[in-house]
Order: structure tokens, then C-alpha cells, then sequence
């Protein structure tokens, strides 16, 4: 299933960049809903470039249907991400820690300026190989992804203005 997810951040492109490789923004980001409190797991930057990996645990309800093959308590994956600050983008595979023969995905991000905010462009492709039900999985975890999106694009805005 291909998605795309766009927002308006109400915040200045270098400040949202900042925030979301600061260890404290992702600390906070713990309420967000349908992903749980995320586990910051690497931080590394170097020039122009950062890698990130950080592990969550989808916390959404599922349908019974989906609960027969699927345990909640397994679905945790890292999201390693690699950044390229002088282009604003990032580069995420979602790695699971169970049931990798089942999900596959990757997104891309792009952060473009708009005056005092930022565009944020989610593009990205997720697959998830269970028979009869795999197709109700993807829309409930990309539905859990835009949520969670929209959420932390909310708290950047509120926690940009708060350390300014």
C-alpha cells in the first residue's frame, strides 16, 4: 500500500529539523498516539548527515480478524532513519523486531520552508504479507501512521515555541 502524508509544521524548516534529532523532542513524544513511547536507540550526526534509529510499539486497536495471526504485544519495529540536512530529507526503512517476513515498508521525507512554517512530504510504500487479512493490517497501521504524524507535527509546533 502506497501512502502520502502532508502537513503544515508551525515552525521555521531549521528549527523543525533540529527538533526531530533531538533527543528530547523524541522523549517527548512519548503520548503521541497509536505508536507508544518511542525508544531512542541512536543518535549519530556527522556534518551534514544524521542516522537515527528508534524503536516503537504500535499501540492501536486491531479487529479480531486481525488479532488471529497478528499479536498486538509483537508489533515493534525500529525506524532507522538516514538524514540529509543540506537537502532537508530523510531516507526511513522500518525494521520489525517480529514478523519480518510479513512487513516490509519505507517512507521518505521531505522538509521544505514556508515562511515561518514547514511543509512536511511523507511518501512511502508498506506491505504486509498476511493472507486474507494483510490488506486490513496496512490501512490500519498507515491510518496509525497519519494520526501519529499529525500529532507530533502538533507537539513540534507547540515544543519548537516553547524552547524559543
Amino acid at each position: 500500500m502506497k501512502f502520502r502524508i502532508e502537513q503544515r509544521i508551525p515552525a521555521p524548516l531549521a528549527a523543525v529539523e533540529a527538533a526531530l534529532l533531538d533527543r528530547d523532542f523524541v522523549a517527548a513524544s512519548a503520548d503521541l498516539p497509536k505508536l507508544g513511547a518511542p525508544e531512542l536507540l541512536e543518535l549519530q550526526r556527522d556534518g551534514d548527515r544524521a542516522h537515527q534509529r528508534i524503536r516503537y510499539r504500535f499501540t492501536a486497536q486491531l479487529s479480531g480478524a486481525v488479532t488471529r495471526v497478528i499479536d498486538p504485544d509483537k508489533l515493534t519495529w525500529v525506524d532507522d532513519a538516514r538524514y540529509d540536512l543540506t537537502s532537508h530529507t530523510s531516507r526511513h526503512r522500518i525494521l520489525p523486531d517480529n514478523y519480518a517476513d510479513r512487513l516490509q515498508a519505507t517512507y521518505d521525507v521531505a522538509l521544505e520552508p514556508l515562511g515561518d512554517s514547514t511543509r512536511r512530504l511523507v511518501t512511502g510504500e508498506l506491505t504486509v504479507h498476511v493472507p486474507l487479512v494483510g490488506g486490513r493490517v496496512e490501512r490500519a497501521i498507515v491510518d496509525g501512521l497519519e494520526e501519529h504524524a499529525n500529532a507530533e507535527a502538533e507537539l513540534l509546533g507547540r515544543w519548537i515555541a516553547k524552547q524559543s
